[in-house]
């Protein structure tokens, strides 16, 4: 299943299965995204909250101890089903990710977004990242030319992780596949942003 109505650039794949995050090591792959089905429950009930309720943190964990910290930082949110199926879905991607990325630590960030974080088009300094907006628009992404946004923008649907490899990969040449959180200043909007970096050793982290 394709969520896009546009062809994407070469090297973006789409995948239906989760396990198919992995492709990210394909030699021809520079950004991998999961078209998930079954979104809508969390992203939807998401969309309501007040912005004071949704959680934030930047931590480096082990994969299995993410599910008990989500629960602890989730306390602000109401009790209700979706923030059950909200933290097994992070904790989910996260087990997932840092298989493929053969991790044994994740850097986990939950960051809420109401301005222009991040706008200009860019690769991240890391190996690899997983980003998934769960409330709000998608990341943007396009082919660019050195120091030029792309012509054709791209943005993945709410509720779908991407994962794009970083100036880190060890595969040259690097990607021209560049991407940036939408500009949303001014709008109101409020997005909820997950970020997962793969980290081998914590105490070299940064």
């Amino acid at each position: 299943m394709n969520p896009f109505a546009h062809p994407l650039p070469f090297g973006v794949r789409v995948t239906d299965r989760i396990t198919g995050l992995a492709d990210i090591h394909a030699p021809d792959c520079a950004a991998v995204i999961w078209a998930r089905p079954d979104c809508t429950a969390v992203t939807d009930w998401l969309a309501e909250l007040p912005a004071d309720q949704l959680p934030r943190m930047r931590e480096i964990l082990r994969p299995d101890a993410i599910p008990t910290r989500l629960k602890a930082i989730s306390a602000s949110m109401p009790d209700a089903p979706e923030r059950t199926l909200f933290i097994d879905r992070i904790a989910e991607l996260a087990e997932h990710f840092a298989a493929a990325m053969r991790a044994p630590w994740l850097r986990l960030r939950l960051e809420v977004v109401a301005g222009n974080a991040c706008r200009k088009f860019h690769m991240d300094n890391v190996t690899a990242r997983l980003i998934c907006t769960c409330r709000g628009r998608g990341t943007q992404f396009g082919l660019a030319a050195r120091d030029a946004d792309p012509v054709a923008i791209h943005t993945v649907p709410t509720g779908q992780p991407i994962v794009l490899r970083g100036v880190q990969w060890p595969t040259m040449p690097p990607s021209a596949l560049r991407h940036r959180s939408p500009p949303i200043e001014g709008t109101g909007e409020i997005r909820l942003l997950l970020v997962l970096d793969p980290i081998l050793d914590p105490e070299d982290a940064v």
